[in-house]
This record gives structure tokens, sequence and C-alpha cells, in this order.
């Protein structure tokens, strides 16, 4: 474990309010998340830093801040059910569960996900629905969400229409889009009943969103 975590979660939500997180709610959720329980050992000291940090198979656990500027673009409220692309590490996941009635959350790689899992069981975590599959598929059977997020990058001017498809009336997709990652900008959309509303937030720096499912290794 690292040392000192009390403190260094302190500073990091000082942080995050001074880089414009303001949603109460976001930042109670970040608070109560232990991070430590989401980063491989070795990166155990920085767990409270605002960075990326590799997870294995090319793949990070995002910035802090970036996990807090989506969550509260996202307004998730206490009744919506939330579909998420990308489960990763399990943190944001973690977080979101915090916010939402019910979570819904793909991976498309099978060791990250059991990990994942075990972490969310770990921690007592009962609202969380998970799935090994290709994220931009989305979720049919559970279909519609209040709010959907792709934590990879979309190319692209449109998010995937399976995920439009799959969001109620009135709903929020929040994904990063680019052709690559000197362009990627957080994007948001809302479902409305004449189409999709388009507002293009700040730049990120994703994994890209790839179709098809990691084979696990044998």
């Amino acid at each position: 474990m690292p040392v000192n975590t009390d403190a260094q979660k302190i500073r990091l939500l000082m942080l995050l309010r001074r880089s414009g997180v303001s949603d109460a709610r976001v930042l109670s959720a970040i608070e109560r998340v232990p991070r430590e329980a989401f980063v491989p050992d070795a990166f155990l000291d920085q767990a409270y830093e605002n960075r990326t940090l590799p997870i294995g198979l090319s793949q990070t656990i995002s910035q802090p801040l970036v996990v807090a500027l989506m969550l509260q673009a996202l307004a998730v409220g206490d009744r919506h059910k939330v579909l998420e692309i990308g489960t990763g590490s399990g943190y944001q996941a973690a977080v979101l569960a915090k916010l939402c009635r019910r979570l819904y959350t793909i991976e498309r790689h099978r060791p990250l996900l059991d990990v994942a899992v075990e972490r969310l069981e770990a921690l007592g975590i009962r609202n969380i629905t998970t799935l090994w599959g290709d994220g931009m598929l989305g979720w049919p059977k559970q279909a519609p969400f209040d709010r959907i997020v792709i934590s990879a990058a979309h190319r692209g001017r449109e998010p995937p229409t399976a995920l439009t498809e799959q969001l109620a009336i009135g709903g929020v997709i929040v994904i990063p889009m680019g052709e690559d990652k000197r362009d990627q900008r957080v994007v948001r959309f809302r479902l409305t009943e004449t189409g999709l509303e388009r507002e293009d937030l700040w730049p990120v720096h994703f994994v890209p969103l790839l179709p098809k499912v990691a084979d696990a290794p044998a």
C-alpha cells in the first residue's frame, strides 16, 4: 500500500477542484473509491497522482482528472441506467457505480475484465453487470440507456450507430473522438426527438476504440 494515502487523496481532490471539477457528487464518488485498488503493484506509489498508468495489454487507467471531467459532463443521476464501453482496470466503473442506479460495462480484453471483476467484488460493489464483448456493438438486450460513456477514442464525426440506437430520448453519450491522438477531443451528444445534438468539450489522448473481441491468452 502507498504511504500517506489520505494526504495524497486530499491533494488530488484539491487539484480536481482547481481544474474545473465542481460536481459534488462526482468529487464525493472519487473520494470514496480507493484508486490504489485498481493500479498494478508497481505503481501503487503513484495511485493518487494525476497521470495515466499502464494496466497491461497496451491499455491504461485514465488520469483522475479525465475521469472526473468525463463523468461531470455525463451528468449521471442516481436513477440512471448507464453503459460504459471499456471497463479497463474497473476504476471508472467503481466511480460510476456510486453515481447511478445500475451500470453495465463492456471490456474486449478478457484478462483485464477478469481482474476488474475481482477488484469490484472485493470492494463490495453490487450494482455493476459486466460483459466480455465488442463495445462498439453496445448491449442491445439491456437497452435503452440513460447515459453512455466510452473510454476509448472513436474515429469519425458521429458515435457508433449501434450505441446511439441504444440511447434513450434525452440521453447523453460522452465519447473521445478524433482521427489520431493529435486531434482527439471529448464530445458530448444528447439525443433529442429530432436527432443528436453535439458539443465539443476538451482535447484528450485515449487508446483507440476497436471492434471485435480481443482473444484471451491460452
